[in-house]
């Protein structure tokens, strides 16, 4: 792990390999250690940065008003990398959508897993969803509400916990008490959004795009992975990932490392 400062926070990450460089950008119930089937297998051919977001994983609370967008052009800065393919994950999918339309000259691709994207408004359905599967938790049981997301977004609708590997769910729920922990803390400061968010300009993304999402995640991920590949001019949908949740670079890296290396190539 090394540590570097960023617009005023330090920000944590790994570095492994070289080549053209990728960044890897984790979802918010997780950090960077979400990447770890990914990092040796990518760093054959790139060089390979894992970071954790800020006030996420080993990165320092933010002092001030920040974007996530911003941070992650700042880490290419501090790394003198004038370009980079950008590999997200649910929020971290967010953040390099978000990066690809703030700074557009920095971000060479995107691959995106499960990916959210700022400005989306959750279904009705989705709603419908948690409140069947998880129910009212109490934000401050960090453990409760960790197991409840875990319930909703790894192990997803349509599967029980008993399907998922027991490891996986123990390994997101230590990483998503972390990250909830951090979110309490994060809430204290303005973060500055994307204006005008991303969902409304899709077809703003001048770069080749790989999306693709679980095929047991929740319902409105795929539904968002089929509206960026109708949306931005550059993209490709694959085929949903069978038999995998929201955290779909872990539940089945395989499948995600061999789509990332045919892309990046």
């Amino acid at each position: 792990m090394t540590k570097i400062e960023i617009n005023g926070a330090s920000l944590a990450y790994d570095d492994a390999g070289s080549g053209s460089p990728v960044v890897l950008l984790h979802a918010g119930i997780a950090d960077r250690r979400m990447w770890r089937a990914q990092v040796p297998v990518l760093a054959e051919r790139h060089r390979v940065i894992a970071v954790d977001l800020r006030g996420y994983g080993d990165s320092e609370l933010p002092p001030h008003a920040f974007a996530h967008h911003d941070d992650v052009a700042g880490l290419l800065d501090a790394l003198e990398l004038p370009r980079a393919a950008l590999v997200g994950c649910s929020f971290g999918g967010a953040v390099a959508i978000d990066t690809a339309l703030a700074h557009p000259e920095r971000v060479a691709s995107l691959a995106l897993f499960g990916t959210a994207v700022s400005g989306n408004e959750w279904s009705e359905e989705a709603n419908d969803l948690w409140d069947e599967l998880v129910g009212e938790t109490d934000p401050e049981d960090l453990a409760a509400s960790a197991a409840g997301e875990v319930r909703f977004w790894v192990v997803g609708p349509g599967r029980r916990p008993a399907d998922v590997d027991p490891e996986l769910i123990r390994f997101a729920e230590e990483m998503d008490r972390r990250a909830l922990a951090s979110e309490l803390t994060l809430s204290a400061v303005d973060m500055t959004e994307l204006d005008p968010p991303a969902v409304g300009r899709l077809g703003e993304l001048r770069v080749p795009v790989l999306v693709t999402a679980g095929a047991a995640d929740v319902p409105d991920i795929g539904r968002l992975a089929d509206r960026i590949a109708a949306e931005a001019p550059g993209a490709v949908r694959l085929p949903d990932v069978p038999d995998a949740g929201h955290l779909l670079p872990l539940e089945r890296p395989d499948a995600v490392n061999a789509a990332l290396l045919d892309f990046l190539r």
